[in-house]
């Protein structure tokens, strides 16, 4: 398997301008994301995400979730549902605000008392799951992770992170004439060559299986995925051996 950059949470917030709504969760994911939990958290841009970002979406195929909405529609937490998977977590501004007895919240540029209100209550809520995700527990006292020890240090501005900058590649391989981009698959090469394994008939079923836990290979085209894969497993092999 490749070894994957260190597990983070992905935090997809409706994009919504013409509702208060929307104003609420764009400001309490970027309170998440620089100051709440700057290091165990990235933004996934959902108009990108949608019109086909690649490193947006490989990012929510491998790492948990959260998708925040400011109304029914839920254009965040469906959109990620449909290119990469159920999002972890989906909360809604209007539960938060049911919840809590709020009034609603108005202005769209500047969001009055009640809506800062929610900002402030739905970005504690997503740390709190973030957290949850991915198996901490944040003393609000202290300040810190009950299992991390405290280190006294001086607080460094934090700037929020894009999913796109995640770590994970992705490469574009010619199939049967389309061009498809497949997760992961530079880590997949590296960790074949690494391990000694040249091209060869065993090496090409590895070498598609792998590529079958990360990316989708439609029914009945295995064999073409074989092939360009092989073949760009064995150009991957040509340049390391220019390049060493």
């Amino acid at each position: 398997m490749p070894e994957l950059p260190k597990k983070k949470v992905g935090i997809v917030s409706c994009s919504g301008e013409e509702l208060p709504e929307g104003t609420v969760t764009r400001l309490a994911a970027l309170r998440v994301l620089e100051q709440l939990r700057p290091g165990d958290t990235v933004t996934i841009c959902l108009p990108l995400f949608l019109a086909g970002g690649e490193g947006d979406r490989a990012f929510a195929r491998f790492y948990p979730t959260i998708a925040i909405d400011g109304c029914e529609k839920r254009c965040a937490a469906r959109g990620t549902e449909m290119y990469s998977g159920k999002p972890a977590a989906s909360i809604l501004v209007t539960d938060i605000i049911a919840e809590h007895g709020l009034d609603q919240p108005q202005g769209r540029s500047k969001l009055n008392e009640a809506g800062m209100q929610a900002v402030e209550l739905l970005s504690q809520k997503v740390a709190d799951k973030v957290d949850e995700l991915l198996g901490k527990h944040w003393d609000r006292r202290a300040g810190e992770f009950v299992e991390l020890k405290a280190v006294s240090k001086p607080q460094e501005p934090v700037v929020a992170t894009c999913s796109c900058g995640s770590g994970i590649p992705v490469q574009m391989v010619d199939i049967n004439g389309q061009s498809i981009t497949i997760v992961a698959l530079p880590l997949i090469f590296e960790q074949l060559y690494q391990a000694g394994k040249l091209p060869s008939d065993r090496t090409e079923r590895a070498l598609l299986e792998t590529v079958k836990i990360y990316n989708p290979v439609p029914s009945g085209e295995e064999p073409a995925y074989a092939v360009a894969l092989a073949r760009e497993y064995a150009a991957y092999c040509e340049r390391q051996k220019v390049t060493t």
